[in-house]
C-alpha cells in the first residue's frame, strides 16, 4: 500500500527542473518533464551524495551539479561516468495541482 505524501505544487517546479523534497530523514528529488509529468528518485548523486536537484536537468536527464555524472530520472539509470549505481524512483503523481510521491 503506498504513503502518499504532498511535496510542492506543480507549479513550483520549473518545467524541466527539480526540487528537493526532505522527508523522515532522507532527500529525494522530483523532477518536472518537458510535457509536465513528475517523477522522484533518490536525492543524492550515487557518486559522492551530492544533492541533484541542484543540477541542470536537460529533458529527462539530471546531472549531478560535482562530477557531472548524468542520470535518466525516468528510470533512475546512471547514463555517464563517475555515476555508475543507478538512483532508486519512487512513484509521482500530479493530482488538482498538488505533486505527490509515493514512498513504498
Amino acid at each position: 500500500m503506498s504513503n502518499w505524501i504532498s511535496v510542492c505544487r506543480l507549479d513550483d517546479i520549473e518545467q524541466e527542473g527539480a526540487r528537493r523534497f526532505d522527508h523522515d530523514g532522507r532527500t529525494y528529488a522530483v523532477y518536472r518533464s518537458p510535457e509536465d509529468e513528475v517523477f522522484c528518485t533518490d536525492g543524492l548523486c550515487t557518486h559522492e551524495a551530492i544533492h541533484l536537484a541542484d543540477g541542470l536537468v536537460m529533458d529527462y536527464e539530471i546531472e549531478c551539479p560535482k562530477h557531472s555524472g548524468v542520470f535518466d530520472y525516468r528510470t533512475g539509470q546512471a547514463m555517464r561516468l563517475p555515476a555508475c549505481k543507478d538512483l532508486n524512483t519512487y512513484p509521482a503523481k500530479v493530482e488538482d495541482g498538488g505533486v505527490f510521491i509515493a514512498l513504498l
